[in-house]
């Protein structure tokens, strides 16, 4: 073991001052890696930044293009149009207000703002705005490009501030001739269709970009933000503006500049810039230009920087991150080699220990393995033992369940020998008749009697199916049951104590048929137990009333029992699903049919409870899983 530490010594630690210069070495790292990794991840964003901002602007610029061109036709079909012409050809003669509605029903199916029609000299003689305060008629309109444009025989197109309205809007113009036959002919009027780009700008404004368009003068005269509107992009000088002026393009709008502010070009056609004041003045954007050439303008968007300084930001901190990582793993390699002839040592120190710790952990083991035998085995004897026993009680349930059933047949023994002695007493009497017919040779009395004896014969045999369905065990098979026919069976086996009674019978549930999940022969042999219990707790009651109800709660069956009789003292309500606990007298019960039916109950997912009713009487309740089919025909034992 000397030997062993003499060749295995720890490295000598490092001076201060080298711990301090690697420290040092360490931090320039980290920051030149992550500044790297920032500078990488800024030209991947800003260029997936670009490439996005391509997409959008070109598909934004051949919407604002398309949105305006489908109107390109429309002055110059009303231009042609027999009621426009003959109006132009002498409107001091006419009635303007035909034309007006006309024009006005134009603009409403092309869905435009304003159709207006303007004479030789540019005056407005009818428009679709007629009836408003702000109407265009009277108005002259030579000063605008679209009439000179037009009236020189060419189509005109324009966009400005309106004179009346004050509202943005494109122009389109087409001249009018009457008379086109002439080599030197002139046009008579002007038609102009005015179009507003509310729609277009509503539309930009789902984007996650700033889109405005500027003209010739970059005046951004449409904007996803409403504040850049009637701005100029960049100063205006003086004589610009009184040009302006003199159009009346933008009427007396101030045309304050943006304050947009490059700070740095990107690439062919985009640069970086920012804002000094407005609305966009607290982000940075990469901005991108596209030209308009069918209207001579200038379509920008403007993409926000944040998902740059997000994207170089998290490479930053995953470059660190991985940085620290690696430094860490070389540190902790330093570490481990630093300290490796130290647990070889310690490995050889220990190796010895833990040869003895293991010789004793063996002897150990063996012997807990020797008692986790045995346990395993007295576990298995007495697992096998519960299992016997297990089977052995649910035998002696089954059997008690059969006995009770039994024991209700007896109780019925007497109405089931009436129902069945009067059949045999007819059968005899239609015999001895049939005799009597067929001696006589009066075969069809014969015939008559004998049918009568098959029928009789029929209903006993009917008896006796339902005292065998009764009184057959328990299949333990799930299955779904019809609950107003399961009533209806269990009240066949009382049908003669009903009649000697004089008991009445109230049905109260659906017209539809309710259905459960479970076994049909045990419940049959609940709902019997619960009606011969109502009508024994209803002898000597003056009028004996049995009501059987039925009903859907909650995805539930609740199947109600309720009598007319004495009811239930309360001190023993509690007790009455106890075994062998009974209120009958000596000799009438062993006081098992409610403790089975409410033990079968349980086995079947369901409950069975028992409530004194106010105005006398008890009423049992059996609670079970609602069972709907598609099919129940196919399913059902009654089907």
């Amino acid at each position: 073991m000397n030997s062993a530490g003499m060749n295995n010594q720890a490295p000598t630690p490092l001076p201060p001052r080298w711990r301090r210069l690697w420290l040092l070495v360490i931090s320039l790292g980290l920051l030149l890696c992550m500044w790297q990794a920032a500078q990488l991840a800024r030209e991947q964003a800003l260029s997936n930044l670009q490439d996005d901002a391509e997409n959008e602007l070109r598909l934004s610029a051949a919407n604002l293009n398309g949105y305006l061109l489908r109107y390109d036709y429309l002055p110059q079909m009303l231009a042609t149009r027999e009621g426009v012409q003959r109006f132009l050809a002498s409107p001091d003669s006419q009635d303007p207000m035909p034309l007006n509605m006309l024009l006005d029903r134009f603009r409403f199916t092309a869905g435009v703002s304003d159709v207006y029609l303007l004479n030789r000299d540019g005056d407005t003689i009818a428009a679709s705005n007629w009836h408003r305060p702000n109407t265009f008629i009277g108005q002259n309109y030579a000063f605008r490009s679209y009439y000179t444009d037009a009236i020189a025989g060419g189509q005109g197109r324009f966009f400005g501030l309106g004179i009346k309205s004050l509202e943005r809007g494109y122009y389109f113009s087409s001249p009018i001739w009457l008379d086109d036959t002439s080599p030197d002919a002139q046009p008579d009027g002007v038609l102009v269709v005015k179009v507003l780009l509310d729609d277009v700008e509503e539309s930009w404004a789902e984007q996650d970009a700033e889109l405005f368009v500027t003209d010739s003068d970059d005046i951004i005269f449409m904007a996803s933000h409403p504040e850049l509107r009637m701005n100029a992009l960049y100063p205006l000088t003086e004589e610009q503006r009184q040009a302006l002026r003199e159009t009346r393009r933008y009427a007396m709008e101030p045309l304050s500049p943006s304050g947009i502010e490059i700070n740095a070009p990107y690439r062919q056609g985009s640069q970086l810039v920012s804002f000094s004041q407005g609305p966009l003045s607290s982000s940075d954007y990469l901005s991108l230009t596209r030209h308009v050439p069918e209207f001579g303008w200038q379509m920008h968007i403007l993409k926000p920087l944040t998902p740059v300084m997000s994207a170089q930001w998290i490479a930053a901190l995953m470059a660190g991150g991985l940085y620290g990582v690696v430094t860490l793993g070389a540190g902790i390699g330093w570490q481990r080699l630093r300290l490796r002839r130290e647990r070889e040592a310690f490995a050889e120190r220990e190796r010895n220990t833990l040869a003895r710790v293991r010789d004793e952990l063996e002897v150990s083991v063996e012997r807990r393995t020797r008692d986790l035998v045995a346990s395993n085995q007295r576990l298995s004897d007495e697992i096998e033992v519960r299992r016997r026993a297990e089977a052995n009680l649910r035998q002696t349930q089954d059997e008690l369940i059969q006995a009770a059933k039994l024991a209700v047949l007896g109780q019925l023994a007497a109405g089931i020998n009436h129902e069945l002695n009067q059949p045999l007493a007819a059968i005899r009497a239609y015999a001895e008749n049939a005799r009597r017919f067929m001696a006589l040779a009066r075969h069809e009395k014969a015939d008559a009697n004998l049918e009568q004896i098959v029928e009789l014969t029929e209903r006993m045999a009917d008896i006796s199916a339902q005292l065998r369905q009764f009184s057959r065990k328990s299949s333990e098979r799930q299955e779904a049951i019809s609950v107003q026919a399961c009533i209806d069976y269990a009240l066949r086996l009382f049908q003669s104590r009903l009649r000697e009674g004089n008991i009445s019978i109230t049905q109260k549930w659906p017209n539809e048929t309710l259905w459960v999940q479970g076994d049909l022969v045990r419940l049959e042999q609940v709902l019997v137990n619960l009606i011969g219990n109502a009508l024994q707790a209803m002898k000597g009651v003056p009028a004996p009333q049995l009501t059987l109800g039925a009903q859907i709660h909650q995805q539930q069956v609740i199947i109600s029992v309720t009598d007319n009789g004495p009811g239930i003292p309360e001190e023993h309500l509690g007790h009455i699903f106890e075994p062998f606990f009974t209120t009958k007298a000596p000799g009438s019960g062993l006081g098992l049919g409610l403790s089975i039916s409410s033990r079968i109950m349980d086995d079947l997912g369901g409950k069975l409870q028992a409530t004194n009713q106010p105005e006398g009487g008890v009423c049992f309740t059996i609670t079970l899983p609602h069972s709907p089919l598609t099919h129940p025909q196919e399913n059902s034992s009654y089907a």
